[in-house]
C-alpha cells in the first residue's frame, strides 16, 4: 500500500500539493452551509483550520474524510483527482482522521485496537488471529509515537494522552499520509499536551501533512505553517502563521474586533451573606481539611495542576462522591446527609467538566434536557402528570435568555448544537432552578472564542443577581478575566489565596508549582 502512495506522490504533476481543496460547497435541504472553501496543504506542513462552531469546520472535514458528497468542488492529492465515496476510500488514499471522541474499544488491549482494521491470519483463508505477530506490529507502532507501553495493555487503563497516542498509532498503521486532528487537547494535561506537540512535529519532519483543528489560538500558531480561518460557510482568511496574531486571528473569526473576551467587573462589593460556606472537608487521599466561603455575588476561581484536586472538590461538594469529615453549608443551611438531590433541594447547581457524558441527554431535544432539572420538584405525585405547559413555558424562556442557537427546541436534538450550545443547554437547565450556589467545572472547555465570551457573560449575570459562583478551570487566563478571588489547590489543599485586583498568573502558577516540586 505504502509503495503505491510513494509512487503517487513520486509523480506528482508539475509539484503538486498534497492536497488541494477548491471551491468545496455543500448544502442541506436548500441551505447552502459551504461555500466555495479552497485551500491547499503541502507535505511536511501543518495546516490550522480555525472558526467558531458552526464556522463550517466540520462539515469540510467530513467532506474530506468521505463521510459527506460535496454539492460542488474537487479536491486531489498529489495532483490526482480525490473523491472518496466512503471513509474506507478516505482511508486507503492515505487520510486518517483524529476526533475529538476517540474512537477506540476501551475493553481491548492496545494491540488488537491497533489491528482491528486487518487483523493478521496464521493462515489466510482460517478464521485464526496471528497474536505474535499482531503484538509486534503493535510494538513498533508504539515505538514509532514514543509510547512505551505493553501492547497487551488494556485501553481502560490508559490516560487520555496515552489514548491520544494509541489513536495517532493507529492512523500511522494505515499508511497515512495526511493527518486530521480535532482538538486533540481538550482533555490533555499540559504534560501530555506538549507530548502531542512534539510528535506533530516528528510526523511533519517525515513528510506527513497535518490539518489541525483547535479553539486554543496559540497552539494553533505555534505547530501550524498556514492557517485558514472559516466563518459562516465561507473562507475568510488564508495566511502564513508567523504573519498573524491571536487578536487577528479572533477578529477574523468573529468578523468584527473582540475589544473585551470578559465582561466588565461590577462596580458594587459581593455582598457579605455568604452563599457557600466549606469547613474541614477532607476525604483521605483526595482532599485534606477544604476551608473557604464564597459569598452571594462573589465569583471564586480554583486553580491547580492536574492531580490537584480541583474536579474532585465539586464532586464532593455536590454530593457525587463522599467525604469522610467537614460540613458543607448553603446559605447558613448545613446539608447533612450529602447526595445530588439534597445539594439541588438546597439551592446548590453543578456543570460537570463532560457536558456529553454527565449532562446531557444529547439524542433528546433542548427543552427536554434543559427540563431536567426541574422534574423532581415538580412531580410531588406519581400519579399527578406533570405541568407540562408551564414546564415548556419556562424552559423556553431559560434557553432564550441563554442564547442557545438551534433550529427547533423540541425537536432538535443535542447531539447536532456545537459545543457552545450544548454548554449553553447545560447552564439553562440550572438557570431554570435559579441557584443560590453554582459550580461551574471548565466552562468553557472544547468551546469557540465567541461562545466563550457569551459564557463568561451570562457568569458574570449570575454573579450580579446574587448567586455564589465556583469556577474550576486549567486556563489561569480564564480565572483571572472572570473571577474575583482565586484559590490555588496542590495535593488537594489550599495552598494560596488570591484577590483581585492582585491577581497574577505567575504567582498562581508558583504556588502550585512550589508545592509540587516539594511533595515531590
Amino acid at each position: 500500500m505504502s509503495s503505491a502512495r510513494d509512487s503517487a506522490a513520486s509523480e506528482r504533476a508539475g509539484g503538486a500539493p498534497l492536497l488541494k481543496v477548491e471551491g468545496l460547497r455543500k448544502s442541506f435541504f436548500g441551505v447552502e452551509v459551504l461555500k466555495g472553501v479552497s485551500f491547499t496543504l503541502e507535505a511536511g506542513k501543518a495546516l490550522g483550520v480555525i472558526g467558531e462552531n458552526g464556522s463550517g469546520k466540520s462539515t469540510t472535514m467530513n467532506i474530506i474524510n468521505g463521510l459527506l458528497p460535496p454539492s460542488a468542488g474537487t479536491m486531489a492529492i498529489d495532483g490526482r483527482p480525490y473523491a472518496p465515496a466512503n471513509s474506507k476510500e478516505a482511508a486507503r488514499a492515505g487520510i486518517a482522521f483524529i476526533h475529538q471522541e476517540l474512537n477506540l474499544f476501551e475493553n481491548l488491549s492496545i494491540a488488537e485496537n491497533l489491528a482491528l482494521q486487518a487483523f493478521p491470519r496464521r493462515i489466510s483463508w482460517l478464521p485464526q488471529i496471528d497474536k505474535a505477530r499482531m503484538r509486534a506490529r503493535a510494538a513498533d507502532l508504539l515505538r514509532r509515537v514514543d509510547l512505551d507501553l505493553s501492547p497487551d495493555m488494556l485501553v481502560n487503563r490508559l490516560a487520555p494522552g496515552e489514548r491520544q497516542l494509541v489513536e495517532i498509532a493507529k492512523a500511522l498503521s494505515g499508511d497515512a499520509r495526511i493527518i486530521v486532528f480535532d482538538e486533540p487537547t481538550t482533555s490533555l494535561t499540559s504534560r501530555e499536551a506538549e507530548r502531542l506537540f512534539a510528535l506533530v512535529a516528528q510526523l511533519k519532519a517525515r513528510g506527513l501533512g497535518v490539518i489541525y483543528i483547535s479553539h486554543i489560538l496559540e497552539d494553533v500558531l505555534r505547530l501550524c505553517d498556514d492557517v485558514v480561518t472559516l466563518r459562516d460557510g465561507t473562507m475568510v482568511d488564508n495566511r502564513p502563521a508567523a504573519s498573524v496574531t491571536t487578536g487577528h486571528l479572533i477578529e477574523s473569526m468573529l468578523g468584527r474586533p473582540i475589544a473585551e473576551l470578559f465582561p466588565p467587573r461590577s462596580a458594587a462589593a459581593p455582598r457579605q451573606e455568604v452563599a457557600l460556606d466549606v469547613r474541614g472537608l477532607t476525604q483521605p487521599g483526595i482532599v485534606h481539611d477544604l476551608t473557604f466561603r464564597v459569598m452571594r455575588g462573589e465569583i471564586v476561581g480554583i486553580a491547580g495542576l492536574m492531580g490537584s484536586g480541583r474536579s474532585e472538590t465539586a464532586r464532593i461538594l455536590f454530593g457525587l462522591d463522599p467525604a469522610l469529615s467537614g460540613t458543607v453549608a448553603v446559605n447558613g443551611t448545613v446539608i447533612a446527609q450529602r447526595s445530588p438531590r439534597a445539594c439541588m433541594a438546597a439551592g446548590m447547581a453543578f456543570l460537570t467538566e463532560d457536558r456529553r457524558g454527565d449532562g446531557l441527554l444529547l439524542p433528546e431535544g433542548v427543552l427536554t434536557n434543559v427540563e431536567l432539572a426541574r422534574l423532581a420538584d415538580l412531580r410531588t405525585n406519581a400519579a399527578a402528570p406533570l405541568p407540562q405547559a408551564m414546564l415548556d413555558r419556562d424552559a423556553s424562556e431559560a434557553a432564550r435568555s441563554v442564547r442557545i442557537k438551534a433550529h427547533d427546541l423540541v425537536r432538535q436534538p443535542v447531539l447536532s448544537l456545537s459545543g457552545g450550545n450544548q454548554q449553553k443547554v447545560v447552564l439553562a437547565k440550572w438557570l431554570l432552578r435559579e441557584p443560590a450556589v453554582f459550580i461551574l467545572d471548565e466552562p468553557t472547555r472544547g468551546i469557540d472564542v465567541g461562545a466563550k465570551a457569551e459564557i463568561y457573560g451570562l457568569v458574570r449575570q449570575l454573579a450580579e443577581r446574587g448567586t455564589g459562583v465556583l469556577v474550576i478551570s486549567s486556563e489561569v487566563e480564564e480565572l483571572l478575566g472572570v473571577c474575583d478571588r482565586v484559590l490555588t489547590m496542590a495535593h488537594g489543599e489550599i495552598v494560596a489565596e488570591f484577590t483581585w485586583p492582585e491577581l497574577d498568573r505567575a504567582a498562581i502558577l508558583r504556588a502550585a508549582m512550589q508545592r509540587q516540586e516539594g511533595a515531590a
